[in-house]
C-alpha cells in the first residue's frame, strides 16, 4: 500500500480468547480483497500468535504502522499477565481487552489514530474486573467527555441503517424507558450522524412504532399518541426529515428501505432483527456523538469457536471501511 499522511485505524483486540484475533489477522491478510486501508492493531502478540502464523510487525508509534502494513500486521503491545487459551476467557484476558480499548480511544482522541475499530468483548468477564459500564460505547463515551445520554448506536449495512432508542435492557422495561426527550435525542444524534459520518446533508428519518399497527389509534397502546408523534413533531419543527411512527412489520422491506436513510428503533430486537437479518455478515457498529469515530463489528466474542478458523472476518472488515469512510468524510469538513 501507498503511503499516505493519514493517520491509521486503531484497532483493539477484544477478549484475546475470542476471535477478535483471528478476524483481525484474516483481514491484514486480505487487506487487498478488503479494500482496507491502513490499520494498527492493540493488544497481546501472544492472542494473534495462538490462532495465526502470519508476521507481525511490531511498532511504538501508530504512525509507523503505514510503512509497516505490507511488512506484517502492525501492532502495539499491550501484554496480558498470562497467554490465553482460544475459547477459555481468563480475567488476566479481561484486563488487556480494556487496557488494548483505553488505548484505542486515547490515540483517536490525540490525533494519533483517525478512528476507533473495538474487537468483541465479554461484558460478563469485564465485569468480573470491576467494569462498571453497560458495553463499550458507554465507556468510550465518558473517556471522550460526552454524556451516554448524548451518544447513540447505529446499526449499518449495506442497504439499512437502524438506531435503537433503548438498547441492552429486558423488553419489560423498555415502555418505562420510553420518553418523548429521549426519542428526541436519540433522534438528532441519528440525524446529525448521517451528516456528520455519511455525507447525507438532508437525511431522512423513519420512525418505529412501539405497538403494533402503530397502536390502532391507541386500542393497542398509547405510546404512539403521547410519546412517539410529539417528539416527531418536535424534530420536524427544528427542519429535520422525519416520518412516522411507521408499523415496524412493514418498514423493512426493499421499497421501504428506498425511503429513508436510518430507522429509529424503540428498542433492542427492532432494529437489530432486520439488520442481521440482512447483513449479519456485514453488520457494523458506529458510535454516534462522539468527538471520534469509533466502529466495531455486530458480533460477539463467539468463544465456542474461537480458534478453530471459523470466524467470519467480513464485519470487521466492513467497521474498518465504516471508520475509514467516516473519519475521511470528517477531515474534509474540518
Amino acid at each position: 500500500m501507498a503511503s499516505n499522511s493519514t493517520p491509521p485505524i486503531a484497532i483493539s483486540l477484544g477478549d484475546p480468547a475470542g476471535i477478535g484475533p483471528e478476524i483481525v489477522a484474516k483481514c491484514w491478510d486480505h487487506r487487498g480483497a478488503f479494500s482496507l486501508p491502513p490499520f494498527v492493531v492493540i493488544g497481546d502478540p501472544r492472542a494473534l500468535s495462538a490462532v495465526w502464523d502470519g508476521p507481525i510487525a511490531t511498532v511504538d508509534d501508530p504512525r509507523d504502522a503505514d510503512a509497516a502494513f505490507d511488512v506484517g500486521l502492525p501492532l502495539i503491545v499491550v501484554p496480558a499477565t498470562g497467554a490465553d487459551v482460544p475459547g477459555q476467557p481468563t480475567v488476566a484476558g479481561a484486563h488487556a481487552a480494556l487496557d488494548a480499548l483505553e488505548m484505542a480511544v486515547g490515540l483517536a482522541r490525540s490525533g494519533t489514530a483517525s478512528a476507533v475499530v473495538t474487537g468483541p468483548v465479554s461484558k460478563e468477564q469485564l465485569y468480573s474486573i470491576g467494569f462498571t459500564h453497560s458495553g463499550q460505547t458507554e465507556f468510550v463515551a465518558e473517556r471522550c467527555g460526552v454524556s451516554a445520554s448524548n451518544v447513540a448506536m447505529m446499526l449499518a449495512g449495506p442497504s439499512l441503517r437502524t438506531v435503537p432508542v433503548t438498547t441492552h435492557v429486558a423488553l419489560g422495561q423498555v415502555q418505562g424507558l420510553l420518553t418523548q426527550g429521549l426519542i428526541e435525542a436519540r433522534g438528532r444524534a441519528a440525524l446529525r450522524g448521517l451528516q456528520r459520518n455519511f455525507g447525507i446533508v438532508q437525511p431522512r428519518l423513519a420512525v418505529a412504532a412501539f405497538n403494533p399497527h402503530s397502536g390502532e389509534g391507541g386500542a393497542m397502546g398509547r405510546e404512539e399518541i403521547d410519546i412517539i408523534e410529539p417528539a416527531i413533531a418536535a424534530l420536524r419543527a427544528e427542519g429535520w426529515h422525519v416520518t412516522g411512527p411507521h408499523s415496524a412489520d412493514a418498514m423493512f422491506h426493499a421499497s421501504a428501505r428506498a425511503q429513508y436513510d436510518a430507522a429509529l428503533c424503540m428498542y433492542h430486537d427492532q432494529a437489530l432483527i432486520p439488520l442481521k437479518t440482512l447483513h449479519f455478515e456485514e453488520g457494523v457498529n458506529i458510535t454516534l456523538g462522539l468527538p471520534i469515530v469509533r466502529t466495531a463489528p455486530d458480533h460477539g466474542t463467539a468463544f465456542d469457536i474461537a480458534g478453530q478458523d471459523r470466524a467470519d472476518p467480513r464485519a470487521m472488515a466492513a467497521a474498518i471501511r465504516v471508520a475509514a469512510s467516516a473519519a475521511a468524510y470528517r477531515a474534509s469538513c474540518a
